[in-house]
């Protein structure tokens, strides 16, 4: 069975014709309507060897002849040409109601290309709940958020490599120079070249069945024989912070059963600790209470987005300052789970200096550019 793939043009009117075109069809009818292939080829505005040509390479492609070909005779179409016009003629009255639906969603969908007054903002970040509330905020005022959620190493490396505009990622409040957050950003940021943005707070922690029925409450308690822990992967925020409150407490990730489990977002670790398939994992409170769970709080962070200093002047951009910087968004963050606008300065440009103090320069830095940085790669090791 020949498969369909459709396609579409833009143009400034609609054709008055059948709904969905096709090439070949098009040239079918005009040799039926005309009697000819040099007909056929005048009424459709192409060569006679480009219809010729075309009609062969169909009847190649689908195993069957289309046309009667007998020199000095009318050109007529076979019974298998005239089949795929009967077929094609009840399948557009039958569907016509859906295409028509589809072509309208299409158009509506378009025109927001050719609304000088609609945005898009292309956003490579780390799983949040807070970015997908963003999305639905900003939309009704025309700023469209593009958004793809990855681990916030590969985020930052997509906004230094120019596939996208803004990168989201998250640390502990101002963390340290020896911190692993620095250890796995440090060297894709730098001074100059890119601009933190305040965004939010947000609280991580532990992610237990409903009622807590192992009693965990604190990392410690992850070392326990037969607890079974699922991690995030490598090159991941969360990730990073375990790693990171690990080392502060001095746990060793070698003894943690699961350590060495991942999964790709916090809905996802939220499932398997639902399922049952681990008794628990750090992520955010707000995929507890999604899937049910209780949720053992252990240390708030900050959630940053970052850009290009460069892409300060972007309309997009100065789209979603506005809109971070409203109350409207103010109360919308409010009301989710774990997290609080207060202090965290959203939609203010800050210096990355201020809030991440992992560089000293005993002169004026120079100034650096996008092609300078490299994606650090992030060892999967416990510990690292």
């Amino acid at each position: 069975m020949h498969k369909v793939q459709l396609s579409y043009q833009l143009s400034a009117e609609r054709s008055p014709n059948a709904l969905i075109r096709n090439p070949l069809l098009d040239l079918l009818h005009a040799v039926r309507e005309h009697g000819s292939i040099s007909g056929a080829a005048r009424h459709l505005g192409l060569s006679y060897r480009h219809v010729w040509g075309a009609l062969k390479d169909a009847e190649q492609s689908l195993g069957h002849p289309l046309i009667v070909w007998e020199k000095g005779q009318r050109a007529l179409l076979t019974e298998f040409g005239q089949k795929l016009l009967w077929a094609e003629r009840q399948a557009q009255a039958r569907l016509a109601p859906q295409i028509e639906a589809l072509r309208g969603d299409i158009e509506r969908a378009l025109a927001m290309a050719f609304d000088d007054n609609a945005h898009v903002l292309v956003l490579y970040a780390s799983h949040d709940a807070a970015l997908a509330a963003l999305r639905q905020h900003t939309a009704p005022g025309g700023l469209h958020m593009d958004i793809r959620f990855m681990g916030s190493v590969d985020a930052i490396a997509a906004l230094n490599a120019g596939r996208c505009q803004m990168a989201g990622f998250h640390t502990l409040e101002r963390p340290g120079s020896d911190s692993q957050a620095a250890l796995a950003y440090r060297r894709q940021l730098k001074p100059g070249l890119h601009k933190l943005i305040g965004f939010s707070f947000r609280m991580q922690g532990l992610l237990v069945a409903r009622g807590n029925p192992l009693g965990i409450t604190s990392l410690p308690d992850l070392l326990r024989p037969g607890l079974r822990y699922i991690n995030r992967a490598s090159g991941t925020g969360t990730r990073v912070l375990l790693d990171e409150l690990l080392a502060q407490q001095r746990i060793d990730p070698a003894g943690i059963h699961g350590y060495a489990t991942q999964e790709p977002s916090h809905a996802a670790v939220a499932q398997a600790v639902a399922s049952g398939a681990a008794d628990a994992g750090l992520g955010i409170e707000a995929a507890a209470l999604e899937k049910g769970l209780d949720f053992i709080a252990l240390v708030r962070e900050r959630y940053h987005l970052v850009c290009l200093k460069s892409a300060l002047t972007q309309p997009p951009v100065l789209a979603l300052l506005q809109a971070l910087q409203s109350r409207a968004w103010a109360a919308t963050l409010a009301q989710l789970p774990g997290y609080s606008a207060e202090g965290a300065q959203s939609g203010q440009v800050l210096a990355l200096r201020a809030h991440l103090p992992w560089w000293r320069y005993r002169q004026e830095k120079t100034t650096h550019s996008a092609q300078d940085l490299k994606p650090q790669k992030i060892s999967s090791r416990p510990g690292k």
